[in-house]
């Protein structure tokens, strides 16, 4: 009877002690916006765009101000998904296109992987872009769940509405040769995407996130929200087209700020807020529909308005409220950051990304992050920054960032010497990722046999997608 009552206890005492640091583990969101513009928000200095949700989480969070992406979206979605730099886990000139051979090698280890080996509830929501055959979706990289568009909201045929946005007439020259495009839930076609489609895609995509949410809210969750929004062809939901009075562009992004507080008021409701860290972020920079201020440049460059990003943290009572930092951070650093807090083990293969923990809590002995960041587009080295100095490698022309963020004074004639360091850090990017064509650390990329579209010209799903 005793010996019986203390293996009652002993068991008692293990579930409670496992439910404790199951309790403890911390629950993650990344919110990734779509080519939204460093300025396109009101805590990163927009004066025509309304988004309350977003400055009340600035408020209560904090500003990233150094956080880098990638000049375009499927080499940064690698990045976030990876912990590397996107040459070294997706090396592509540019992006991924439907019905592509090529994606993300399932041999990389994702940050949803990495939490799932410590339990974690994995859901993604929205636009994908690491490959659309069935060996690369979500589904195979680590997420028990999924809905989505397996690419960009443009990448289809014209007479479906993804050449032309809401009000414009469908545009005859431009998509041929697209197949349409699909919406998946986990690896089955849920429907073919029309123009009426697109305009809900914010408002569906959000209410898939608060259902995720809800069914694991007693269990440590990960949930990677990816909008289509603000990418063009442009389609603001009914309740906000017309809104903003700025163009349907700025009824999008307050409609992505509507989606923002959706998925924060929840977390507030169900009192996961003070054990849930979020990361608000875009995939790149915006394009000359938005504003990237004060920063130079757009979208596909390197230019600071082509990879900088407007990146808010928020976790009351851990990050502290309405506070900044100039720290260079990145997609890369999201794996071992939420590594170290879910006490989840790292890939055992080289990752460019560090744990920025320390940076997130304002610590104030924190180091540096990253002495050294490099500027990929593609294959080729474009730039290299090291800590305020940015020398653009095509023409030898620096500037120094802390100064001069918008990069109008070249600096080179005055300061020789940091051109001349500047060029010998470049240099030992061939010894590892390479300053053109691929080193000795760029992984494979993932490659199958008898690549197709998941839904054809014709409109037939592919067998293993129905």
């Amino acid at each position: 009877m005793i010996r019986s009552r203390i293996g009652q206890f002993a068991a008692l005492w293990f579930v409670t002690l496992a439910s404790a640091l199951m309790a403890a583990s911390p629950n993650f969101v990344i919110i990734n916006i779509d080519d939204l513009g460093y300025a396109d928000i009101e805590p990163f200095g927009s004066k025509i765009n309304r988004t309350p949700h977003l400055s009340r989480m600035a408020n209560e969070g904090r500003r990233l101000t150094s956080f880098y992406a990638a000049p375009v979206c499927s080499p940064s979605r690698s990045s976030l998904m990876t912990g590397c730099y996107p040459k070294r886990a997706l090396p592509i000139p540019h992006v991924l296109f439907p019905g592509y051979a090529t994606g993300l090698s399932p041999n990389e280890i994702t940050i949803a992987e990495v939490l799932k080996s410590k339990g974690y509830a994995t859901g993604m929501v929205g636009k994908w872009h690491l490959g659309d055959q069935l060996e690369f979706l979500p589904t195979r990289q680590g997420f028990d769940s999924y809905f989505g568009l397996p690419y960009s909201n443009d990448m289809g045929p014209a007479a479906d509405g993804v050449k032309s946005s809401l009000g414009e007439p469908l545009r005859k020259d431009k998509g041929k040769g697209q197949p349409p495009l699909p919406w998946l839930r986990g690896e089955k076609v849920e429907r073919r995407v029309l123009a009426d489609d697109q305009q809900t895609l914010v408002s569906r995509y959000t209410a898939e996130a608060v259902k995720f949410i809800n069914a694991h809210q007693k269990e440590p969750f990960f949930l990677y929200f990816a909008h289509s929004a603000v990418h063009w062809p442009i389609y603001p939901g009914k309740a906000f087209a017309g809104r903003s009075k700025h163009g349907y562009y700025s009824d999008w992004v307050e409609e992505v700020d509507w989606s923002v507080g959706q998925v924060l008021n929840t977390l507030r409701d169900l009192k996961l807020d003070k054990n849930t860290l979020v990361i608000f972020t875009s995939d790149n920079g915006g394009t000359k529909r938005g504003v990237n201020l004060p920063l130079r440049g757009y979208k596909a460059s390197i230019w600071e308005g082509g990879i900088r990003v407007c990146t808010i943290a928020w976790w009351p009572g851990k990050i502290p409220a309405g506070t900044s930092t100039d720290a260079i951070t990145g997609m890369f650093d999201m794996l071992p950051t939420f590594a170290h807090l879910a006490d989840a083990k790292l890939p055992d293969h080289k990752l460019d990304g560090v744990n920025i923990w320390p940076q997130l809590v304002g610590a104030p002995d924190a180091a540096p992050p990253h002495d050294v960041f490099y500027y990929y587009r593609g294959f080729n080295l474009k730039a290299v920054r090291q800590h305020n100095w940015k020398l653009h490698l095509k023409n030898n022309q620096l500037y120094d960032l802390d100064a001069d963020i918008g990069e109008k004074n070249n600096l080179a004639a005055q300061h020789p010497d940091v051109v001349k360091q500047l060029l010998a850090v470049a240099e030992q990017a061939d010894d590892d990722l390479g300053r053109t064509g691929l080193g000795p650390g760029v992984r494979p990329l993932g490659k199958v046999d008898n690549a197709h579209p998941i839904i054809d010209h014709d409109g037939t799903v592919a067998p293993e997608f129905r």
